[in-house]
C-alpha cells in the first residue's frame, strides 16, 4: 500500500481543522485542533493523561461528533457520513479502533469468535472468514489460542487478541490506544514489534501513548498534545524527543534537582518513572 496518489500527490486520511469537543457540563477535552494524516502514516500522539489523546483517536474513528471546527474522513466531511448509511458502513469498515482495555473488545466465547466478529458482520463468505481470521491470527502470533476463551488470557494475549479482531476487518486505518499500558517489559517489546510490523506493511497507524521510549520504533511523525487539550508540536520522533523543554511542558518528563559534589543540576524523567530521593545535605556556610 503506498501513501500517494499515482501522480505522487500524498492522499488525506483525515483533515481536521479547529476542532473541538466538550464532555457534557461543557468540560473541554479537544481545543482548537488542526491535524492532517495521510494515508500510509505511522503517527504517534503523545501526551500526558488526560490530555485528550483518546478522545481524538474517538472522533477519528466516529464514535464522537467534534463540537466546533471541520473534519473530513476518506474525503467525506463527518456530517454527511452521519447522515450517510452506506458512507457511514464504508468509514466503520476502513477505520478502526483498538480500545485502551482490551476487555472492552472481547466479548464471545473464543478468541476466534472474536476475531470472526467483524467479518461476518460484512457478510463475507465462511470461506473469506476462515480466511481472514487465520491470517490475523497469525499475524498477531496468537493462533495456537483460537480456541481459548477471552478471561483466561494474560493481560498481553487480550491486547494481541484484540488487534487481531481488528486485523480481520482489513482496515486501511488502525487507531491504537494505549497499546502497550499495564503490559511487563517483556510482553510490550513483543507487542510494540508487532506494532512496528504492522506499520512496515502500509497500513496507517495512529497511536496515542505517553511512554516515549517506544516513540521511535512505532512512529515516523509525532504530534503533542498539551495539558491545555490543543496541539503543542508536530515533528519528528528525533525532533520532539531531543526537545526537553517541550516534553516538560506537555508533562511528558520531569526536571528533578539533585546535588552531585556541591553543585546543583537537573535530570529529565519519564512521568512513569518511579524516583527515590536521596537526602542530600546542606550546603556550608
Amino acid at each position: 500500500m503506498t501513501n500517494c496518489a499515482p501522480g505522487g500527490e500524498r492522499v488525506p486520511v483525515f483533515e481536521l481543522e479547529g476542532i473541538a469537543y466538550d464532555y457534557p457540563g461543557r468540560h473541554p477535552a479537544l481545543n482548537d485542533v488542526t491535524l492532517r494524516i495521510d494515508r500510509g502514516e505511522r503517527i504517534v500522539l503523545l501526551g500526558a493523561n488526560g490530555c485528550g489523546k483518546s478522545t481524538l483517536l474517538k472522533l477519528l474513528d466516529g464514535l464522537y461528533p467534534p463540537s466546533r471546527g471541520r473534519m473530513r474522513v476518506l474525503g467525506d466531511d463527518i456530517r454527511i457520513l452521519d447522515n450517510n448509511v452506506d458512507e457511514g458502513h464504508r468509514f466503520h469498515r476502513q477505520v478502526a479502533l483498538v480500545f485502551q482495555d482490551p476487555d472492552v473488545q472481547l466479548f464471545s466465547a473464543t478468541v476466534g469468535d472474536d476475531v470472526a466478529f467483524g467479518p461476518l458482520q460484512l457478510g463475507l463468505p465462511k470461506v473469506e472468514v476462515r480466511r481472514r481470521v487465520e491470517a490475523a491470527l497469525q499475524q498477531m502470533g496468537i493462533l495456537h489460542l483460537r480456541d481459548r476463551a477471552p478471561f483466561e488470557l494474560s493481560g498481553g494475549e487480550k491486547k494481541r487478541a484484540a488487534i487481531a479482531s481488528v486485523l480481520s476487518m482489513e482496515p486501511e486505518v488502525i487507531l491504537l490506544d494505549e497499546p502497550t499500558a499495564s503490559l511487563d517489559p517483556r510482553t510490550k517489546w513483543v507487542l510494540v514489534n508487532l506494532i512496528e510490523e504492522l506499520g512496515r506493511s502500509g497500513t496507517t497507524l495512529v497511536s496515542a501513548t505517553h511512554e516515549l521510549e517506544i516513540v521511535p520504533i512505532i512512529a515516523d511523525r509525532v504530534v503533542v498534545l498539551g495539558e491545555e487539550h490543543s496541539i503543542l508540536a508536530d515533528g519528528s520522533p528525533s525532533e520532539i524527543l531531543d526537545d526537553h523543554d517541550l516534553l516538560i511542558r506537555a508533562n511528558l518528563i520531569h526536571e528533578h534537582l539533585h546535588m552531585h559534589g556541591g553543585v546543583r543540576h537537573s535530570h529529565p524523567h519519564g512521568t512513569e518513572e518511579h524516583h527515590e530521593d536521596v537526602p542530600v545535605p546542606a550546603p556550608s556556610d
